[in-house]
């Protein structure tokens, strides 16, 4: 699924470092996290790790929404996230 996500968010096909593909690799990543937590409740050194990502793409999205609005109403609503 993450892989999926990530290849719709590309401009062409050796596109890795839009700000669309990265919000959506980093999304992808926090998933996966989120399922570790799920099993491994006291991880917290990894948790430190999920919230760097999490601020990491908000930083991201705001960027995004500064630069190009209409492309970070799709982003969102593609991903689900609440923003």
């Amino acid at each position: 699924m993450s892989n999926s996500i990530v290849e719709a968010s590309r401009h062409h096909a050796n596109d890795t470092g839009s700000t669309e593909v990265q919000i959506s690799a980093i999304t992808a990543r926090i998933a996966e996290l989120q399922d570790h937590f799920r099993a491994h409740k006291k991880d917290h050194a990894s948790r430190r790790g999920l919230l760097l990502l999490v601020g990491k793409r908000n930083s991201l999205l705001t960027y995004l929404a500064k630069t190009d609005r209409e492309s970070y109403l799709n982003l969102i609503k593609r991903l689900g996230l609440r923003k």
